[in-house]
């Protein structure tokens, strides 16, 4: 089966793999799409914490179900989707259900090999049916349920002033579902393009570029009362320590970006406004629950999201374009 392998940064190659062995209670999937994440292009250009080399990356994944072992829920020709957090059912976060941070998790295509493949052997208890939505949209459903999950950590109510900084695709992800909880929403980014997509196809409230009067105008959006949730979606140290700034008096931080770097905040501040500060680390299944509605719903922009795609085949030779801000990438999908 053709695999691609990301040896190096920098460096992806395709190769022939044989077909997966099959653990027990294990399911062999065909893989159909898989969606290109920010932390595929982390990996790709050497800045993903989590990871070590060399690796087959992609974790948003839909596919067919090709064998199944005994007794399973599934039937082959399933369509299906993958939670690809393998979280292990007994650590402290798990018996919280709180999956999403287990101690001893296993992310496909940062700890293990992913999706960049044809075919692709995944415990069962992490496979799902994908009733009611299209391969392309269960692809993009793990990427949504990171917005999802944000959303519902900031506890996100209606009416509140919502602040999104960072308008890539999980920072969209983060404006969707607040705007499904109805509340208002402003976007904050260095590029205009994207400040356009979210204003034409996510019906953000308000987009403010960054720049000299950026504080200015996000005082103007929020009457001068800074906003009651902030999420930061983008993997910037400076920008995650400045976002406390935007942060109203008895609001909530919600920090969904991951970087190598210490951050640091001024405590009076902190204390003053009686901050709330959250992490927001991958999903759970309710919230890929919460994506599913919302999609079969005909809630999720998702076509608009799909802005570009290439064929496995093709990954080696242009997966770096997609790093070229000047191409408008929103969300790329492999074809398999």
């Amino acid at each position: 089966m053709l695999a691609v392998i990301c040896e190096t940064p920098g460096r992806l190659i395709a190769t022939q793999r044989p077909l997966p062995t099959l653990a027990d209670g294990d399911v062999l999937l065909r893989v159909k799409r898989v969606g290109v994440c920010g932390t595929d292009l982390h990996i790709f250009s050497g800045n993903q914490p989590y990871l070590n080399y060399p690796r087959v990356m992609g974790h948003e994944l839909s596919g067919i179900v090709e064998q199944t072992p005994s007794g399973s829920h599934l039937a082959v020709g399933d369509t299906v989707y993958v939670m690809p957090y393998m979280s292990c059912g007994h650590c402290i976060a798990c018996r919280q259900g709180k999956s999403n941070c287990c101690v001893n998790i296993q992310v496909l295509g940062v700890h293990r090999d992913g999706a960049f493949t044809e075919y692709l052997s995944v415990p069962q208890s992490f496979v799902h049916k994908a009733e009611g939505v299209s391969l392309d949209q269960a692809a993009m459903v793990e990427f949504l349920a990171i917005g999802a999950h944000a959303v519902r950590r900031g506890n996100v109510l209606s009416g509140q002033r919502v602040l999104v900084v960072g308008a890539g695709p999980i920072g969209m992800a983060a404006m969707i579902f607040a705007r499904l909880r109805s509340a208002t929403v402003t976007a904050l980014d260095s590029r205009q393009d994207r400040l356009d997509f979210c204003m034409q196809h996510l019906g953000v409230d308000g987009a403010i570029a960054l720049g000299d009067d950026d504080e200015q105008q996000l005082a103007a959006a929020s009457d001068g009362e800074a906003f009651d949730v902030v999420f930061d979606a983008t993997g910037n140290p400076q920008a995650m320590e400045r976002g406390f700034k935007f942060v109203a008096h008895g609001g909530t931080y919600v920090l969904i970006s991951i970087v190598g770097a210490n951050i640091t905040f001024s405590d009076p501040e902190f204390h003053k406004r009686e901050t709330t500060l959250l992490a927001s680390r991958n999903a759970t299944t309710e919230d890929f629950e919460t994506v599913l509605r919302a999609m079969r719903a005909g809630d999720i922009p998702d076509r608009a999201l799909n802005t570009h795609r290439m064929t496995l085949a093709e990954v080696p030779s242009e997966f770096s374009k997609l790093l070229d801000p000047a191409r408008g990438v929103v969300k790329a999908i492999v074809e398999c």
